[in-house]
């Protein structure tokens, strides 16, 4: 699945995709809200909000967040047999998932059940900061892609920071001489003591 499908089916624009890194590949995320769905009742569905996370434009991860209210009281355990039913049997690793991207900030929670195949991996967890449930769903083979083209986009931002923070000096040095410059002839034909 692609940005563009997964916008359309979410009733959204692909334009709304945030850029997180351009190089050395394309992450980009789409951040979805139940309320703005149309066609769904807030009432009905437990989901909050999901974060479509796609790596040079194919969806690698999305983030499921539920509504701490539709899922409040229920245990580990009943979230697990609910998604169980779908799903089949979970598994219990000692495991945390780890979420390297801007919109989470490097979190990582501790995954109460998963389930998975050769090529998808499906996770449940509860934020450590809020009571709140969320599952992780991602392509194993792009999710892995994507980690490493992070990996290096941070490395790269980090490489660069001093160049972009000389550019960055230098431009803001021209736009203030050119303000004084632009400012001066009419200040100076003005100005009385």
């Amino acid at each position: 699945t692609n940005l563009l499908a997964v916008a359309k089916q979410a009733d959204m624009k692909p334009s709304e995709a945030k850029v997180i890194h351009q190089r050395p590949a394309v992450i980009q995320e789409l951040e979805w809200w139940l309320q703005r769905s149309r066609g769904s009742s807030p009432e009905a569905d437990p989901v909050k909000e999901v974060l479509f996370s796609f790596y040079n434009g194919e969806l690698f991860r999305m983030l499921v967040t539920y509504d701490q209210y539709r899922t409040q009281g229920l245990t580990d355990e009943d979230m697990v047999e609910a998604i169980s039913a779908t799903y089949g049997t979970a598994t219990r690793p000692v495991a945390k998932m780890i979420f390297p991207s801007l919109h989470v900030y490097n979190d990582s929670e501790k995954v109460i059940a998963r389930w998975e195949d050769l090529q998808y991996s499906f996770n449940l967890f509860r934020f450590s900061y809020q009571p709140t449930l969320g599952v992780v769903v991602f392509s194993k083979r792009l999710d892995a892609l994507a980690r490493a083209a992070i990996v290096e986009a941070t490395r790269l931002d980090e490489q660069e920071a001093p160049q972009r923070e000389i550019e960055r000096q230098k431009k803001q040095d021209e736009e203030n001489r050119a303000a004084q410059e632009k400012a001066r002839p009419a200040n100076k034909a003005n100005f009385r003591p």
